[in-house]
């Protein structure tokens, strides 16, 4: 069975975001990831994690922009200085939070000096943080028009351009099953270098039961597979969270 992380910035949103952490527990998580947890103070997202003994899967770098600019600059040639300064900042707080994975959001851009500007920085932060998992993730058209980072080969590329050790791929099954249709397929071409996985039911980014993705399925594979890493669920709930959580349970295999 694999191990389930909460997104606590998409389930249990019904409570005050440090009451998630809570809840999360007592529904059976281990762990949590949160995608920007820059305006919370560390230490008590820390003393959480701790009260209820659950680990820290993920969070996202860079750090929100409250001017409703765009969300990741990693592949944009003219922020790369804003890029670094901000990978700082999001490496701190991984850090003091225990954070085991810290996603790289490349931003909406195009073309060979994108991906040259993605890889230099990717680059530039594997060394920066040398201990620190660094992850990459395609994401839809559908979800985020013009994102530089669309598809699962042009991420392979990228991630063996870098040639760190710390550089890796975030799959996240709703936009595997977006980008190609089939997310089994896409597990297999993708499996070797998967450090972090997220779920979600297509199309509506619902909760991962019955569906177009065949999830105890996909769960069966990936356990085959050995994988040991975090399976988060990253989904609108459509209500209470807690009423949504049967595809936690072994019997729904």
């Amino acid at each position: 069975m694999p191990k389930f992380c909460a997104n606590l910035t998409w389930l249990f949103t019904e409570l005050p975001f440090l009451d998630r952490f809570a809840a999360a527990k007592e529904a059976g998580f281990d762990a949590v990831e949160v995608l920007f947890p820059y305006d919370v103070n560390a230490q008590d997202i820390v003393n959480e994690l701790a009260r209820h003994e659950l680990k820290m899967a993920l969070i996202n770098c860079p750090p929100p922009n409250y001017t409703g600019g765009e969300k990741g600059w990693a592949a944009v040639p003219a922020l790369q200085d804003r890029f670094r300064r901000d990978f700082r900042r999001a490496a701190r707080y991984a850090r003091t939070l225990g954070a085991q994975h810290v996603h790289i959001m490349a931003g909406r851009a195009s073309g060979a000096e994108a991906k040259a500007c993605f890889i230099e920085n990717l680059r530039w932060a594997a060394k920066e943080a040398p201990k620190q998992s660094l992850t990459i993730e395609p994401i839809s058209q559908g979800s985020m028009p013009g994102y530089f980072l669309n598809d699962f080969d042009l991420a392979r590329d990228v991630i063996n351009a870098v040639d760190a050790p710390n550089v890796q791929l975030q799959f996240d099954a709703f936009h595997a099953g977006q980008i190609g249709g089939d997310v089994m397929s896409t597990w297999n071409a993708m499996r070797d270098i998967v450090v972090h996985v997220q779920i979600a039911q297509i199309p509506d980014r619902t909760a991962p039961g019955p569906g177009m993705i065949d999830y105890p399925a996909f769960f069966a594979r990936i356990d085959a597979d050995g994988y040991s890493g975090w399976v988060s669920g990253e989904y609108d709930p459509k209500g209470k969270t807690e009423a949504g959580l049967g595809w936690m349970r072994l019997d729904q295999r």
